[in-house]
C-alpha cells in the first residue's frame, strides 16, 4: 500500500511517499480502506522524534481516519465489510489502509462527508473527554479554554455550544483568530500576545468568582495565572505543555480553593478505556454530528502527495479548525 515514510527524524521535509505492507487486522480489529485522515499536532512532535507510538501500534503518523471497512477480524461484531467508518487509531493513519480495533470505531453519518468525518476521533473526542468527562462542564458554568482557533479548542468550543449552551466560554487567542473564535460562540475572547497574565480580566469577567473549568495546552508559563483564574473547586485540566515542564505552585492557595490540577492524555490509555470514552462519545455528541449542529471546520484539503505542505501549514500556525490529509477518492 502507499503511505507516507520517514528514514530519519526531523522537519518536514523527512517525510516521503513510498510503499510498505497492507496491516492485517487480528480477531478484534478491522482493516479500513482509508479516505482522509487529518493532521494533528502530535503527528509533528513524533516526526521530531519525540513522541513515539504506543507499544505494538503503527509507527506511521496518523491518528484518526476516514473510510469504508475492508476486512473483518473473526471477533468483530455489528460491523461489515463495505461500512462507512471514523476511527481512533494509535497510528498508522497516513497510509491507504489502517487497522482499528471493533471497539474504537463509529458509524459516519449519512450528513457527513469523510473528510469531515476525518476530523473528529482525534479533535473532538480529546475535547469531549476533557471538557466534559473529566472537567464535568455543566450548563451555566464558565470555562477557559486555551488556544483558540485550533483543532482542539474549536472542538471545545462548538460542543459546549451544543451540549451546555449557557455556559460561559472564555477563549485565549492570536489577533488574527480572534474574530473567528468570537463567531463560533465564545463570550470572551483575549489576545494571549498582549495579555500573557489573564487573571485580572477573568476576575472582571466572573465577578471576582473565577472559573469552573479551565483546558490547557500551554503547560508551564500559564499555570500562575491559572490557578490564579480558577474559582473554588474549579478544575485545571493540562493537555499540553508546549511552553515548558516546571512551574511554581501555591499549594496553600489550592488547598483553601480545593482545586484540582489533572494531567490528561489520550493516545496511550488502555484500548478498552479508549472504547469507553469513544462509546459515551457516540452516545452523548455524534447525534450532534448527524443533525449538522457540529459542522467540522475545515482549514484546507491536501492530497497525500503534499503531506510536507500540510505539516508546514500547521508549523506556521495560521490555519482556523482542522486541516484534512486526502488518501484516496470518497
Amino acid at each position: 500500500m502507499k503511505a507516507v515514510l520517514m528514514d530519519e527524524f526531523g522537519g518536514a521535509e523527512v517525510m516521503k511517499i513510498g510503499t510498505i505492507d497492507k496491516p492485517q487486522p487480528k480477531a478484534d480489529e478491522v482493516l479500513i480502506k482509508v479516505v482522509a485522515t487529518s493532521i494533528n499536532r502530535p503527528d509533528l512532535v513524533q516526526r521530531m522524534g519525540k513522541y513515539p507510538a504506543p507499544p505494538g501500534d503503527s509507527e506511521i503518523l496518523g491518528l484518526e481516519v476516514a473510510g469504508t471497512i475492508a476486512e473483518v477480524g473473526s471477533e468483530i461484531s455489528g460491523w461489515k465489510v463495505g461500512d462507512r467508518v471514523m476511527a481512533l487509531v494509535g497510528g498508522g493513519g497516513y497510509a491507504e489502509y489502517a487497522v482499528a480495533y471493533g471497539i474504537h470505531l463509529m458509524p459516519i453519518p449519512d450528513s457527513m462527508s469523510f473528510e469531515e468525518a476525518a476530523c473528529v476521533n482525534e479533535s473532538y473526542i480529546t475535547a469531549f473527554l476533557n471538557v466534559f468527562m473529566i472537567g464535568g462542564l455543566k450548563d451555566g458554568q464558565t470555562a477557559i479554554l486555551h488556544g483558540g482557533g485550533g483543532g482542539v479548542n474549536t472542538a471545545a468550543i462548538q460542543l459546549a455550544r451544543v451540549l451546555t449552551p449557557n455556559a460561559k466560554l472564555i477563549v485565549t487567542a492570536h489577533p488574527d483568530k480572534m474574530a473567528r473564535v468570537k463567531e463560533l460562540g465564545a463570550d470572551l475572547v483575549i489576545d494571549f500576545t498582549t495579555t500573557p497574565d489573564f487573571s485580572d480580566i477573568i476576575k472582571e469577567f466572573t465577578g471576582k468568582k473565577g472559573v469552573d473549568l479551565i483546558l490547557d495546552h500551554v503547560g508551564a508559563k500559564y499555570l500562575k495565572p491559572n490557578m490564579n483564574s480558577l474559582g473554588y473547586q474549579g478544575k485545571l485540566v493540562i493537555i499540553g505543555v508546549i511552553s515548558g515542564i516546571k512551574a511554581e505552585l501555591n499549594l496553600a492557595l489550592m488547598m483553601v480553593k480545593r482545586q484540582q490540577i489533572i494531567g490528561s492524555v489520550l493516545r496511550s490509555r488502555p484500548v478498552l478505556e479508549k472504547g469507553e470514552i469513544i462509546a459515551e462519545f457516540t452516545r452523548r455528541a455524534l447525534p450532534k454530528f448527524a443533525d449538522r449542529s457540529i459542522v467540522p471546520i475545515i482549514e484546507k484539503v491536501f492530497p497525500i502527495e503534499e503531506v510536507v505542505e500540510s505539516h508546514r501549514m500547521m508549523e506556521a500556525d495560521h490555519h482556523f479548525g482542522k486541516i484534512v490529509l486526502q488518501i484516496a477518492a470518497g
